[in-house]
């Protein structure tokens, strides 16, 4: 009698083999340096930028924006240059996205000015009539909570220290506050009176979206 007709006997052999196969055909390659393409043109996020992406992803933009262009003529003409694999190696959740009630973002630093995204996220609708975006003009009207910062990026890896984070948040509020911003006119607009002179969630996601893209078209530059 062969193991076929020893059905117990013939179901733990399978799972073995199939376990086997799984843990060979895809753990493995998880873990090998061709999986894992790396560039020196790939930067972590700031602190800032961090805290930007947290607020993205917790009002659900992933949700109506994918942040994955493929390799087809008509996203490149679209958006840009198809997605690179290293250039998500810093992600920590991935958020390539699956569905586009609006527009792939994975191009959208440096395409617009600050002022362009303030005035999108106070009202979509001023600058797209069909757009059905919902308007974010409260993350205007948030303090940026900056309490745990550091310990974002140290977990994630990033290699800051805690001076290099508080600099980063130091430099990016001297930015967006400062007299010659050339969106300061724009965010004044968008921002109450007592939170101009401090950083708000709204300041933070577009740091965020201004991040996305940008080391990718600076690696494409140089080659």
């Amino acid at each position: 009698m062969g193991i076929y007709s020893k059905p117990v006997v013939f179901a733990i052999v399978s799972a073995l083999v199939i376990l086997t196969g799984t843990v060979v055909t895809v753990f493995i390659p998880m873990f090998l340096p061709s999986t894992q393409p790396v560039s020196a043109f790939v930067k972590p996020y700031t602190a800032i930028e961090q805290e930007g992406r947290d607020i993205y992803m917790r009002e659900g933009c992933h949700n109506c924006h994918t942040q994955t262009v493929r390799p087809l003529r008509t996203e490149v003409l679209r958006y840009g240059e198809y997605s690179k694999a290293e250039e998500f190696a810093w992600d920590r959740p991935f958020l390539w996205g699956s569905r586009r009630t609006g527009p792939d973002l994975n191009r959208i630093g440096g395409k617009y000015p600050d002022s362009w995204h303030y005035r999108h996220m106070q009202s979509p609708q001023s600058m797209f009539t069909l757009s059905n975006m919902p308007p974010y003009a409260w993350l205007a009207s948030n303090r940026l909570d900056t309490s745990d910062s550091f310990r974002k990026t140290e977990i994630l890896g990033y290699g800051y220290t805690e001076e290099q984070v508080q600099q980063q948040l130091a430099e990016y509020k001297s930015k967006v506050t400062s007299a010659g911003y050339d969106s300061k006119e724009t965010r004044d607009q968008v921002t109450p009176d007592a939170l101009k002179g401090e950083l708000t969630e709204m300041d933070a996601i577009i740091a965020y979206m201004q991040k996305l893209g940008r080391d990718v078209k600076a690696m494409e530059a140089k080659q």
